[in-house]
């Protein structure tokens, strides 16, 4: 998959603590809008979806996050591979976080 963006990409010491959470999101366009979910706790906004389950691929994950944070339904049939965004951030704990 095309890799588009990269949040954060400071050399971190990777000898840390590293927890990495896959997640999918949709791009959900429909009568010409695009729907979006905003974040109140840290107020911006952000394509619906979320992280990836042990059992589900990356479609089933986007399809399921989707609903649950939009109530849109995507048909899997529409859907069409748009690329990655590798986001590494410090977590809480002072460790590592790693999300694609």
């Amino acid at each position: 998959m095309k890799l588009l963006f990269t949040l954060d990409g400071k050399n971190y010491d990777e000898s840390i603590e590293i927890v990495y959470r896959p997640s999918a999101r949709g791009i959900v366009i429909r009568d010409g809008k695009v729907a979006m979910i905003h974040s109140k706790k840290y107020d911006y906004y952000k394509f619906p979806g979320g992280g990836i389950e042990e059992c589900e691929s990356p479609l089933e994950a986007m399809i399921r996050e989707v609903r649950e944070e939009s109530g849109l339904v995507v048909l899997p049939e529409t859907v069409r591979e748009f690329g990655n965004a590798h986001r590494r951030s410090v977590t809480e704990r002072g460790g590592l976080f790693i999300q694609d």
